[in-house]
C-alpha cells in the first residue's frame, strides 16, 4: 500500500480511535498526531488516494444531516488499519518491575493458523518460549497482547497473568539480560 494512502487510513482510523475515547489526555494526543500528518499531505495527491481508495472499497462517504458528507472506513478499511497496526507491534522494554507477563494457550487444531501466527507474533516481539503454549515476558505488554489476542480472534483459548516470581528466574534474567 502506498504510503499515503496508508496515512490517509490511519487518520480516518485516529478520528473513529478520537471517537471511542474517554479521556480527554487520549484525545488531545490523538489530535495533536493528526494535525502533525495533516501538515505533510500534497492536496491533489490526496484527492487522487481518496479517489482510489472508495473504488477498492476501503472507505465511503455518509451524507449528514446537514447535507455535509462524512468519510469513514468500511470493514475492509478497518482490518487494512488493524493489519498494519498488528505489522508495527513492539513492546518497549525500559525499567524492569520485577514481574514477569505470563501468556498461555491451549488453541484448538482447528484454530491451528491463528495459533501459529499468534505463537510467532509473541516471539517477534520478544517473548520467551517456556513450553510450547506457554510464553514469559519481563515487561508491561499488556495492551499489545489484547491487540494480538483480538486480532486473531482467540480470546477464549489464551490467558494472560503476571507472576512475581518464578522458579528458574534466573535462567530467564539471563535470557533478557535483566
Amino acid at each position: 500500500m502506498k504510503a499515503l494512502k496508508k496515512k490517509i487510513l490511519l487518520l480516518l482510523f485516529g478520528g473513529l480511535a478520537f471517537g471511542y475515547s474517554i479521556t480527554p489526555n487520549r484525545q488531545w494526543k490523538i489530535l495533536k498526531q493528526v494535525s502533525r500528518e495533516w501538515k505533510n499531505i500534497n492536496k491533489e495527491n490526496l484527492r487522487q488516494q481518496i479517489k482510489e481508495l472508495y473504488r477498492s472499497k476501503v472507505i465511503k462517504r455518509k451524507e449528514n444531516p446537514d447535507g455535509s458528507y462524512t468519510i469513514i472506513l468500511t470493514e475492509k478499511g478497518r482490518l487494512k488499519v488493524l493489519t498494519y497496526y498488528f505489522e508495527k507491534i513492539k513492546i518497549e522494554g525500559g525499567k524492569w518491575d520485577g514481574k514477569w507477563r505470563l501468556v498461555i494457550f491451549d488453541i484448538p487444531e482447528k484454530k491451528r493458523r491463528g495459533r501459529d501466527a499468534l505463537r510467532d507474533k509473541i516471539r517477534e516481539v520478544g517473548f520467551y518460549e517456556l513450553q510450547k503454549s506457554v510464553f514469559v515476558f519481563p515487561y508491561e505488554c499488556k495492551d499489545e497482547i489484547d491487540f494480538i489476542i483480538e486480532f486473531f480472534d482467540l480470546r477464549k483459548y489464551v490467558r494472560f497473568g503476571i507472576l512475581d516470581s518464578i522458579d528458574n528466574e534466573l535462567h530467564l534474567k539471563k535470557i533478557f539480560k535483566l
